[in-house]
């Protein structure tokens, strides 16, 4: 199908297929596509046959078009159930097949004349119909906790934007019955330590401080992975003659597609150097908590100030002196500290709710693969 020819709104890239759950959470529109795409119902199931091994599924539900890198599975209600089809698309049982025979090296993809001819064994329609329901009441579990999660992040959205407004028609912040005077600054004033990190390529070595990038930023938390580089202890030495990461200095990703990226360093940490994709600021402690600064850079107000000084070129990126002049709204300490505890509060709450949502999508899971996984005959599904 012809996108122009789509009579309808929808479409459904593999970007928005979330391998983490079985529902569409976002989607584009059929203008920012071309080429030739597939046309979905409400009910089917649309798998992404490139990268399988991504695990990228959802059942759809309303009529839209998808990316011809995925396939639309439809249910025959005498071999397979439609209530059960998703669950059983997402066992490690059909995904592993799905993988073994997917063609291609650099984006392997599942060749649907290959997969038809596959035999798989399924359980007897009556018990599919008994386990689809034990599975959807799970799924049920792990939705509601993902709907908390997003009114938990749309309070801490509404409570920032409110503190954080650079509006001139409100000239004061209240918290805990207290009312205070707003005095707009920029960062340059309220900041002793506005840095980079290295622009040179520095020489690898298998020991010696870390030198981390926009990569170590996940969650907004900074974090080690895999194959981090090491540099000479020299390096290190040249590079912070004036000045070195603390715990609680903000780091803010200031080139490419990450930008806006935003962490502290923890306490502790291994010694570690910078790249020059990520920025560090240090607030004066007695004028700016790197807290307050931290929660006004994650806001869409700060988002915002950032990325309208970035330089549109080949690889984006924002520079230092473009930072220093972002403004932010300032209060007295006393008050950064009590809406940074409120702030705190919140993301207490995010941060138990994730947890919830991670135990309770692998309980899910595992019994995804127990229940599904219960052999039968064989059949072509």
């Amino acid at each position: 199908m012809d996108p122009a020819d789509a009579k309808t709104d929808v479409y459904v890239g593999l970007e928005h297929l979330d391998p983490s759950t079985l529902h569409l959470r976002q989607w584009g529109h059929p203008s920012d596509v071309t080429g030739q795409k597939l046309a979905f119902k409400k009910g089917d199931v649309i798998f992404g046959r490139r990268r399988a091994y991504q695990r990228k599924l959802a059942v759809a539900e309303f009529d839209g078009i998808c990316s011809a890198h995925a396939m639309v599975v439809r249910a025959k209600p005498k071999m397979i159930l439609p209530e059960f089809l998703p669950f059983f698309l997402q066992s490690d049982m059909f995904m592993e097949r799905a993988i073994e025979i997917s063609v291609g090296s650099l984006s392997p993809t599942i060749n649907w004349k290959t997969l038809r001819v596959e035999e798989f064994s399924l359980p007897p329609l009556d018990e599919q119909k008994r386990i689809a329901e034990i599975l959807w009441a799970a799924d049920e579990a792990v939705e509601a906790y993902v709907k908390c999660l997003h009114k938990c992040r749309m309070t801490k959205g509404v409570v920032a934007a409110h503190f954080y407004s650079l509006k001139s028609d409100t000239p004061t912040r209240t918290i805990n019955g207290k009312t205070y005077e707003v005095r707009h600054s920029v960062l340059s004033d309220e900041c002793v330590l506005i840095e980079d990190g290295t622009h040179l390529p520095p020489k690898r070595t298998a020991d010696g401080p870390l030198l981390l990038g926009v990569t170590n930023i996940i969650d907004g938390q900074l974090k080690l992975t895999d194959g981090d580089t090491r540099v000479p202890e020299s390096f290190y030495q040249q590079m912070h003659k004036n000045w070195i990461l603390q715990p609680t200095d903000v780091l803010l990703a200031i080139v490419g597609a990450t930008i806006g990226k935003v962490a502290q360093v923890p306490h502790p940490f291994p010694k570690f150097t910078l790249q020059r994709s990520v920025a560090v600021f240090r607030g004066n402690e007695a004028r700016l908590l790197n807290n307050y600064l931290r929660y006004y850079l994650e806001t869409k107000i700060g988002q915002v100030q950032i990325w309208k000084r970035v330089n549109q070129t080949a690889q984006p990126g924002v520079y230092l002196k473009e930072l220093s002049n972002i403004p932010i709204p300032m209060v007295p300490i006393e008050t950064q500290e009590a809406f940074c505890a409120e702030m705190d509060a919140i993301s207490e709450s995010e941060a138990q709710l994730n947890k919830h949502i991670e135990l309770a999508s692998k309980s899910r899971m595992t019994l995804v693969n127990e229940l599904t996984c219960r052999q039968s005959g064989a059949a072509h599904v």
